[in-house]
Protein backbone atom coordinates (compact mmCIF):
# COMPACT_ATOMS: atom_id res chain seq x y z
CA UNK A 1 0.00 0.00 0.00
CA UNK A 2 1.44 3.19 -1.16
CA UNK A 3 0.73 6.35 1.16
CA UNK A 4 1.41 10.07 0.89
CA UNK A 5 3.82 10.75 3.48
CA UNK A 6 2.82 14.06 3.71
CA UNK A 7 -0.72 13.64 4.54
CA UNK A 8 0.28 11.57 7.49
CA UNK A 9 2.77 14.06 8.79
CA UNK A 10 2.52 14.67 12.36
CA UNK A 11 4.10 17.73 13.98
CA UNK A 12 2.63 17.95 17.55
CA UNK A 13 4.29 15.15 19.84
CA UNK A 14 1.20 14.76 21.47
CA UNK A 15 -0.89 13.83 18.55
CA UNK A 16 2.17 11.31 17.93
CA UNK A 17 2.01 9.91 21.25
CA UNK A 18 -1.92 9.37 20.68
CA UNK A 19 -1.42 7.73 17.21
CA UNK A 20 1.25 5.37 18.26
CA UNK A 21 -1.18 4.21 20.85
CA UNK A 22 -3.32 3.06 18.24
CA UNK A 23 -1.07 0.97 16.28
CA UNK A 24 1.55 -0.38 19.24
CA UNK A 25 -0.20 -3.45 20.07
CA UNK A 26 -0.93 -4.77 16.40
CA UNK A 27 2.88 -3.48 15.26
CA UNK A 28 4.10 -5.82 18.28
CA UNK A 29 1.97 -8.43 17.16
CA UNK A 30 2.98 -8.53 13.85
CA UNK A 31 6.41 -7.83 14.63
CA UNK A 32 7.23 -10.67 17.05
CA UNK A 33 10.49 -9.42 18.70
CA UNK A 34 10.62 -6.20 17.43
CA UNK A 35 8.90 -2.65 19.25
CA UNK A 36 7.76 0.52 17.32
CA UNK A 37 10.52 1.79 18.95
CA UNK A 38 12.55 -0.14 17.35
CA UNK A 39 11.17 0.17 13.93
CA UNK A 40 11.32 4.60 14.72
CA UNK A 41 14.64 4.37 15.44
CA UNK A 42 15.79 2.49 12.41
CA UNK A 43 13.23 4.40 10.15
CA UNK A 44 15.83 7.33 10.84
CA UNK A 45 18.62 5.69 8.19
CA UNK A 46 16.49 2.82 6.31
CA UNK A 47 14.32 3.85 3.79
CA UNK A 48 12.39 0.50 4.26
CA UNK A 49 11.59 1.01 7.42
CA UNK A 50 10.63 4.54 7.17
CA UNK A 51 8.09 3.66 4.25
CA UNK A 52 6.78 0.92 7.08
CA UNK A 53 6.59 3.62 9.85
CA UNK A 54 4.59 5.60 7.58
CA UNK A 55 2.24 2.86 6.61
CA UNK A 56 1.49 2.18 9.68
CA UNK A 57 1.21 5.98 11.02
CA UNK A 58 -1.89 5.75 8.27
CA UNK A 59 -3.48 3.07 9.35
CA UNK A 60 -3.26 5.06 13.05
CA UNK A 61 -4.58 8.25 11.43
CA UNK A 62 -7.13 6.02 9.92
CA UNK A 63 -8.03 4.66 13.33
CA UNK A 64 -8.45 7.90 15.03
CA UNK A 65 -10.37 9.49 12.20
CA UNK A 66 -12.65 6.44 12.45
CA UNK A 67 -13.04 7.56 16.27
CA UNK A 68 -13.48 10.84 15.71
CA UNK A 69 -16.36 10.02 13.50
CA UNK A 70 -17.58 7.96 16.01
CA UNK A 71 -17.99 10.16 18.77
CA UNK A 72 -19.56 12.72 16.83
Amino acid sequence: MRTDSRRHFVSDAEERTYLESLIREDFERCHPGETLEDLKRRASFSKEDRGLLRDWMAVAAARAAAASRAKA
